[in-house]
């Protein structure tokens, strides 16, 4: 069943990239093939570096947010790698760009996230609201 809601979240999040390119937010999205392949990409690149990064950001986590007690600052850890997923898809794949570098690179992947959760939810696609989320708070219980 896991690969089957993958397989139907892969081009309604590419639709999802397509709006935040719309949006004037300066990342730029060539076409709808474009969008499929970074939705996969930026699936794939959280699926393999989660692990790294994660160990990357541990000790300034721990530090920063007391091993987990302070809430937002976890949130922020969160954000950080969805930010760096989404711009490493976009170095990665000809067609997608960051036309402001970071600044759309931070706008581009929060927008993402959070529309991607709205309608995988509302289409009964239930997911965490980030993958990334879901990977820190393992680190905050472990």
């Amino acid at each position: 069943m896991g690969s089957l809601v993958w397989l139907l979240q892969w081009p309604i999040r590419a639709i999802v990239l397509l709006i935040v390119a719309w949006l004037p937010l300066g990342v730029e999205v060539d076409s709808f093939g474009i969008a499929l392949l970074a939705a996969v990409v930026i699936g794939l690149l959280g699926t393999l570096l989660i692990w790294p990064l994660k160990a990357l950001m541990a000790l300034p986590w721990a530090i920063t947010s007391l091993g987990g007690i302070i809430t937002p600052i976890s949130w922020l850890y969160n954000w950080a790698i969805t930010v760096i997923l989404f711009g490493l898809a976009a170095w990665l794949i000809q067609g997608f760009r960051l036309k402001q570098g970071l600044l759309s690179a931070v706008l581009g992947a929060v927008v993402y996230a959070v529309l991607s959760a709205v309608i995988l939810r509302a289409l009964g696609l239930n997911v965490d609201f980030t993958r990334v989320s879901a990977a820190m708070s393992g680190v905050a219980a472990g």
